[in-house]
C-alpha cells in the first residue's frame, strides 16, 4: 500500500524560467525542463516501461504542424499522480503520432510520486498535491477496510453453507 506524504517544510519549487517547458494540470504544475535534466542524470533509477498507447488518454491541444518532426525514439514521461495511477506528463505529441501510425505501445519513464513532487513549481501546487495524495490514500484504505469487511461476510456466510450452522 502507498504510504502517506509528509509536506517538506524546506520544499523549494522550480518555477519555470524563460524557455523552459512545463506541464500545467490545474493548480499541479510541473516543471518538464527540469524534470528531463533529472531523468538524464538519474536514468538508472527510474522505471522505463513499455505502455499500451490505448491505456494514455488522448490530448487536447495537438499542434499539428509539430507532428511531421516529432522523435519517437525519445521515451514519454509518466507521473504518478496518485498511488499505482500514472499520467502522462511530456510526450502528447508522441503519442498521438504513435496512435496515428498504429503504433501499440511507446516507452515511457515513470516517474514515483518521491521522484517527480519536487518538480512543482509553486509553493501552493506543492501543499496542495500533499493533500491531494494523502486523501487518496485515505479513499484506499477505506475501500479496502470495506472490501475486508465484505469477503469476511462472504467467508462466514460459505463457512455456514458447509457446515450447516444457522446460526
Amino acid at each position: 500500500m502507498a504510504k502517506k506524504l509528509k509536506a517538506d517544510k524546506n520544499f523549494t519549487p522550480y518555477p519555470p524560467s524563460p524557455g523552459d517547458e512545463f506541464f500545467p494540470n490545474g493548480i499541479f504544475e510541473f516543471n518538464i525542463t527540469r524534470i528531463i535534466e533529472f531523468i538524464q542524470r538519474n536514468h538508472e533509477s527510474i522505471a522505463l516501461e513499455e505502455v499500451a498507447v490505448s491505456r494514455i488518454l488522448k490530448g487536447k491541444n495537438i499542434d499539428e504542424s509539430y507532428m511531421d518532426s516529432v522523435d519517437l525514439s525519445n521515451p514519454v514521461i509518466m507521473a504518478e499522480i496518485a498511488p499505482n495511477l500514472y499520467n502522462l506528463i511530456d510526450g502528447h505529441h508522441r503519442v498521438e503520432k504513435a496512435r496515428r501510425l498504429g503504433i501499440d505501445n511507446v516507452r515511457a519513464y515513470k516517474l514515483t510520486v518521491d521522484q517527480h513532487k519536487k518538480f512543482l513549481t509553486s509553493k501552493k501546487a506543492y501543499e496542495a498535491y500533499i493533500g491531494y495524495w494523502n486523501d487518496k490514500i485515505k479513499c484506499e484504505l477505506k475501500r479496502t477496510k470495506t472490501l475486508t469487511k465484505a469477503a469476511t461476510v462472504l467467508f462466514y456466510v460459505d463457512e455456514n453453507e458447509v457446515t450447516g450452522d444457522t446460526h
